[in-house]
């Protein structure tokens, strides 16, 4: 089966990107596996792809940026997309060539605008996948009117996490098409995992305002306190680097907190700190989350929606609290903090529960979906709903999830070896 990609830029950085880099890797197994990135402004990607996945980019901005028709706006691509100002009519023109001439079993969007490209403009003999990598009420309501138009057309949309997907089905009414949470995977850890023994607290992310690392910072100043030979190490790059900068030297923690520009890969980070610390107020998934907890490090995250409530079971891998609460915070950081063993306990927990996001269980759902699609399009039908065999049996809250994972990616790969790939 050839399955390809639509990206918005591939040679970036960001979740999304590595999300799709992930899973196209683990697909090439079995499938003939495409990543076409609409915008290219690099010669080689941040992330190197899998050799098996073949990487081709529509408009090459270093040398088609002033192309006239890259100065008209787009028409397709809906303008209430956050992205908007960076198509055109250049970008609207190259996707729906791509499409018209594609010859892939299977298309997956990435993102809401390139969706509904995929949605009005695939052929009729190929699956359409959409992914929702944000959530349904992140979209200001003038997109979620075009997505609610053009989302009837896809076979499957996915979202990262059940609570997006309940919200989709509640509000959208998709008649036909299958929505289902298929959370994002992190490649099984190359590197022993984290032994909690490090005095070493660490955050990872984009440092921009939505991730409040101001109120990571100063959590931790209650930990370097009454621990002062305990650190916090935050790694990425963004906006917010000179203000992050300028709080900790009012708060006297430049021994303790440090800023450690981007990093990649991050598990090399991961696996030397004891504790993850996250304070979103808002996040779609998690990704940091999750490869903290793949490094065997328990997380301290805000219960902000949609998905650290989704990943971690409180009390158990790591803990929840309040959202902007920098008392609450520090207080969990502490409680691992002084207690060794409950510290190490969490992280044993961590690295086991959060198997249920290896490459196998989520390739696994994503091959089923792609399969049944694949079959009620060829019989001129559409997918019935989805029937309750979803990531809802993955998720951190009230389930045995690592077992529920092995035994659904189990069962569903013995299916798929019994078919044609």
């Amino acid at each position: 089966m050839k399955i390809s990609f639509l990206i918005h830029n591939a040679y970036g950085i960001g979740g999304t990107i590595t999300t799709t880099f992930n899973l196209a890797a683990a697909l090439t197994g079995r499938h003939d596996v495409e990543i076409v990135s609409v915008l290219r402004h690099r010669e080689h990607p941040h992330l190197t792809p899998h050799p098996g996945v073949r990487l081709r980019a529509l408009v090459d901005l270093r040398r088609e940026r002033d192309d006239p028709r890259h100065r008209r706006p787009a028409k397709v691509f809906p303008s209430a997309e956050y992205r908007y100002h960076q198509y055109s009519e250049l970008t609207d023109q190259r996707i729906a060539e791509c499409l018209e001439d594609i010859d892939a079993d299977v298309i997956v969007g990435t993102r809401p605008g390139l969706n509904v490209h995929l949605a009005l403009q695939a052929p009729q003999q190929v699956v359409r996948v959409g992914q929702e990598h944000l959530t349904l009420d992140n979209h200001p309501p003038r997109l979620r009117t075009a997505l609610r138009r053009a989302y009837r057309r896809l076979d499957v949309l996915t979202t990262v996490t059940e609570a997006d997907a309940d919200a989709y089905r509640r509000k959208m009414r998709l008649p036909g098409v299958r929505v289902e949470a298929l959370p994002n995977s992190v490649p099984d850890p190359e590197l022993p995992p984290a032994d909690g023994t490090a005095k070493l607290v660490i955050a990872a992310g984009r440092l921009v305002p939505v991730k409040r690392y101001d109120l990571i910072i100063e959590a931790f100043a209650r930990v370097a306190a009454e621990y002062p030979d305990w650190q916090l190490r935050i790694y990425g790059k963004g906006e917010e680097q000179a203000g992050l900068r300028r709080l900790i030297e009012s708060l006297g923690l430049w021994n303790n907190v440090f800023l450690m520009g981007a990093a990649t890969p991050m598990e090399a980070e991961w696996v030397k700190g004891s504790i993850g610390v996250a304070a979103s107020n808002f996040e779609p998934f998690g990704m940091t989350i999750v490869e903290a907890m793949r490094c065997g490090l328990p997380v301290v995250s805000t219960d902000c929606p949609y998905g650290p409530g989704e990943i971690i079971k409180d009390g158990v891998d790591g803990r929840l609290v309040p959202v902007g609460d920098a008392t609450a915070l520090g207080a969990a950081l502490l409680d691992l903090v002084r207690d060794d063993e409950l510290r190490r306990r969490m992280g044993r927990a961590a690295l086991d529960n959060a198997r249920r996001y290896a490459p196998g269980p989520v390739v696994a759902q994503a091959e089923r979906l792609v399969r049944d699609a694949v079959a009620a399009r060829s019989a001129g039908q559409r997918l019935a709903p989805e029937t309750g065999r979803t990531h809802r049996a993955l998720t951190g809250r009230g389930h045995a999830a690592a077992d529920l994972a092995r035994a659904a990616a189990s069962d569903a790969l013995r299916t798929l070896r019994k078919g044609r790939p």
